[in-house]
């Protein structure tokens, strides 16, 4: 008998003592290289996120959550090797990351190998949640289809000529299909696709203008573009003696300072900190400033959302870190973010998100393009395609 209850407190000693070990979050990201001042925004963010749903303990249900980073340099098979490294040497019970596309679409295997969830963010690419997905993918970042139907709210009108630029690679050519598949009245008449490095736009620039100089009605050039660079000099190049306007979706503080001479142009976001009025934005536009000294920006409200939504489903499933059972949990679940209600939706687990149409206006008291709310579009105001094989 005595042995019997020796083993029993033995085995509910270990059981306790499993149920308490670590929640390892791996954040494998670029934390060098090209992108580095992007993701250090999301890790900010994940860990402002992962406070604020524990309401400052770092514990759910019992278990400490414990982040590992791991710097990818922005290099795709440094990433694979990490995000494998983070699961079977670290024990990872979920990973976030990465910030570009072109890393994140050579994470997606290494996920399905070992079976673990990897929740992307902020990587845009369409194909992460579409023909490259695999069930153990999620994705709290929105993606290029999201992006390209909320600017088509601003400039699919009739008549009106578009030329896009953009960088060659997935993001850029992935956000230029998405573009062309939502626009119903404008059309594309010019795709340029210059390298992710590029410091020089004048070619580019003269291709672009003569591809748009010539048609009538309104003609806009759309730029897409992500780190280094500063694709905006082309407006030094004077494509306004064309009728030429230049556009661009929302972006970071630093990326939208050189846009304050272009005010009145339109565009969609993501995020801006001035936009969204719920009580998570206030609490993070208020501690961030607090903490550093300036408002959060684009891709900070994205690491809080995946810190939320991670710290929500162990809760939902009372700290059981098994995959298929953070899977379940995850499917369908809503979340409240900086941006308001998120959803992942069961089909693909991407994020469906609200996007934000904005005017830009120039304020003298801030360096950066203010952002003018226009219209919140709501989830249910775009048809974002389905695009794995589920």
């Amino acid at each position: 008998m005595k042995r019997v209850l020796l083993a029993a407190l033995v085995g509910l000693c270990m059981s306790s003592a499993a149920a308490a070990k670590d929640f390892v979050v791996a954040h494998v990201y670029d934390k060098t290289g090209p992108l580095e001042a992007y993701a250090k925004q999301t890790q900010n963010g994940l860990m402002l996120g992962l406070e604020y749903a524990t309401q400052g303990t770092m514990t759910v249900a019992g278990r400490k959550i414990r982040v590992i980073e791991k710097d990818n340099q922005g290099k795709p098979d440094v990433a694979r090797a990490q995000l494998a490294s983070a699961y079977a040497d670290d024990n990872a019970d979920i990973a976030v990351g990465p910030t570009s596309s072109g890393v994140a679409l050579a994470m997606l295997p290494i996920a399905e190998e070992y079976e673990k969830i990897l929740l992307v963010e902020p990587a845009v690419a369409d194909s992460i949640t579409g023909d490259k997905w695999n069930r153990y993918i999620f994705r709290t970042g929105r993606n290029s289809s999201q992006d390209a139907i909320a600017n088509a709210v601003a400039f699919d009108q009739a008549g009106t000529s578009i030329a896009m630029l953009a960088q060659d690679y997935a993001f850029g050519r992935d956000g230029v299909k998405a573009f062309k598949g939502a626009l119903k009245n404008a059309k594309i008449v010019h795709e340029e696709y210059l390298p992710a490095n590029a410091t020089d736009f004048t070619a580019g620039a003269q291709r672009l203008f003569d591809a748009l100089k010539d048609k009538p009605g309104r003609k806009i050039i759309f730029i897409l573009w992500a780190g280094a660079g500063n694709p905006f000099k082309i407006a030094d190049l004077d494509p306004k003696r064309f009728g030429i306007e230049i556009a661009t979706g929302g972006n970071t503080l630093a990326a939208m300072t050189p846009l304050k001479s272009l005010a009145g142009m339109e565009g969609a976001t993501y995020y801006y900190y001035g936009i969204p009025k719920n009580p998570v934005n206030d609490w993070l536009v208020a501690e961030h400033q607090k903490r550093y000294g300036q408002p959060p920006d684009f891709f900070t409200a994205g690491g809080m959302s995946a810190g939320i939504a991670i710290v929500q489903a162990l809760s939902k499933t009372a700290g059981n870190s098994d995959t298929d059972t953070l899977i379940k949990a995850m499917e369908g679940m809503s979340f409240d973010t900086p941006k308001g209600k998120m959803t992942f939706r069961p089909e693909d687990h991407q994020a469906m998100q609200s996007m934000y149409h904005f005017r830009i206006k120039n304020d003298p008291s801030v360096p950066w393009a203010v952002q003018d709310l226009i219209k919140e579009i709501t989830p249910d105001q775009m048809s974002v395609p389905i695009l794995n094989k589920r």
